[in-house]
């Protein structure tokens, strides 16, 4: 993840980027009704793109030569829904840019659309269906956030395959190599994400309650009996 400044053909780079503004337009319009519904979520908002950031900047070498790290926008796709995350993850993506290098502006567009649209809605899916099926909590979360990482990297695969089929066997030939190089380091990281998600999610249930009460991340009945340990228990099991 992370396509590097320069790296995708220009009119790869412009298609992603096409394809990207949509969403975080419509992420633009839900973040202002979000902001104006609920101004106490300010906090929480800069929290769920700090998490990102911090979480996405980190750079760990693969043994097969690349690099990979989270991702941390399951965290905030489960607070706030994808378009909300489409926004603060684009955010991310423009500062670690511009900042750390990390990443690039021409690549903006297809960074976005693997990290902060399909990874979120992927993510918040699992979730979504997996509370809808009566799953626990603790349950849920992990899935999302891991499977939002996941997903954000099969996405890079095909964009970069996209970009760079391989001679032989073509656009999937090349998926599956990039995708290999990859998985690697990214499975145990998505694995790692997922659990570091659960459990900020059960800090910000002790903390926040009746934030994630409104945000109907937790059953109303948690906020009424100020997440007492029984409580919290319940609800992250």
């Amino acid at each position: 993840m992370h396509i590097a400044e320069g790296y995708l053909p220009p009119l790869h780079a412009a298609a992603w980027t096409v394809a990207a503004a949509p969403f975080v337009v419509h992420g633009c319009r839900a973040l202002v009704r979000q902001v104006r519904t609920d101004p106490e979520s300010k906090l929480l908002l800069g929290a769920a793109g700090a998490f990102s950031f911090v979480l996405s900047a980190l750079k760990l070498p693969s043994v097969t030569g690349s690099c990979s790290h989270p991702t941390g926008t399951g965290l905030g796709a489960i607070l706030f829904k994808p378009p909300i995350m489409s926004v603060l993850g684009c955010i991310v993506l423009f500062f670690q840019a511009v900042i750390l290098a990390h990443g690039g502006l021409t690549t903006l567009g297809a960074n976005t659309f693997s990290m902060a649209i399909v990874g979120p809605w992927v993510g918040y899916g699992i979730y979504a269906l997996i509370r809808k099926l009566g799953g626990g909590l603790g349950v849920a979360v992990f899935l999302a956030a891991a499977l939002a990482d996941l997903s954000t990297y099969c996405v890079t695969s095909i964009q970069l395959a996209l970009a760079f089929p391989d001679a032989d066997s073509g656009v999937f030939g090349a998926a599956v190599k990039f995708g290999s190089i990859f998985a690697i380091t990214q499975v145990p990281l998505a694995i790692s994400e997922g659990f570091l998600t659960v459990l900020v999610i059960r800090l910000l249930i002790k903390a926040s309650p009746g934030e994630l009460s409104r945000l109907g991340v937790v059953r109303d009945s948690v906020r009424r009996s100020g997440a007492s340990a029984a409580s919290v228990g319940e609800v992250a099991a």
